[in-house]
């Protein structure tokens, strides 16, 4: 019998080739706390914090993902993993092309109990040289943007869309991301973390199984299986088009109150 997993990733990669609209709307997800409620627990005779100083108010709400139907008949080779026999099992998976170019894959690493979860992406040729995301250009801006909200990175979980680097940078392809996603979704479903941020069209569009502009998907607090999830630009694009870290920083906050909101 074909495998659930499989069945579910090729549901998302054919609505995403499709550019198929949402299935699940504005009104389906769930109420999100007003921006009041981050300071509730704040003592009244401090100032809130730097970076929630004229941070835009959370936003309407977004697209729903559910989780896939369990399957009764088929167990979920990856389900009864914990991150560090899941990180063992990317580090030696062969299940396409990428492992062949590869110097390490680039399983995630963070915290069991963190409260953000950032997902880019895939690794570049630093991840790849040392075996750790975010480490390059783009990850020290990453790190300097946790700073930023107190979020230190050591607090933070971060990972890719695929574990292995695509060669020359490019964009993965439908089967690479077929191939890795239930990776992804497994460390997730581990973690449950407060909130997802996902950093790029390729994470936004994986998690949402959306094919839309980048921007269509921000400014929006989406539900990926229960757990918030919020869109922004990736790092490396920000190296790039240093134009865009204004809204990239405004809906950084906006992933922070919400974890805020979940202490």
């Amino acid at each position: 019998m074909t495998d659930p997993r499989s069945l579910f990733a090729r549901y998302l990669r054919q609505r995403m080739e499709l550019a198929d609209p949402p299935l699940f709307f504005d009104g389906a997800a769930p109420d999100v706390p007003p921006v009041g409620a981050v300071q509730a627990g704040l003592p009244s005779d401090q100032p809130p914090p730097r970076w929630l100083r004229d941070a835009p108010p959370i936003p309407q709400r977004g697209m729903v993902v559910p989780a896939p139907p369990r399957d009764l008949f088929n167990a979920d080779p990856l389900a009864q993993l914990d991150l560090d026999a899941l990180a063992q099992r990317i580090r030696t998976c062969r299940l396409c092309p990428l492992c062949e170019s590869r110097t390490h894959a680039v399983p995630g690493e963070g915290p069991v109990d963190a409260r953000l979860a950032v997902v880019g992406e895939g690794p570049g040729a630093t991840e790849d040289e040392t075996g750790r995301p975010f480490v390059g250009r783009a990850g020290e801006l990453l790190t300097e943007i946790l700073s930023a909200i107190d979020l230190p990175r050591e607090q933070v979980y971060i990972c890719n869309v695929v574990k292995c680097r695509p060669p020359a940078n490019r964009k993965p392809n439908p089967s690479e991301i077929e191939a890795c996603v239930p990776y992804l979704y497994r460390q997730l479903e581990f973690l449950r973390p407060a909130v997802i941020l996902a950093m790029g069209g390729t994470a936004a569009e994986t998690l949402l199984g959306i094919r839309q502009p980048l921007g269509a998907m921000r400014k929006k607090v989406h539900d990926f299986r229960g757990i918030p999830l919020v869109v922004t630009y990736h790092p490396a694009a920000l190296l790039r088009n240093p134009h865009w870290k204004k809204p990239t920083w405004d809906d950084v906050r906006i992933a922070r109150q919400l974890v805020a909101q979940s202490s």
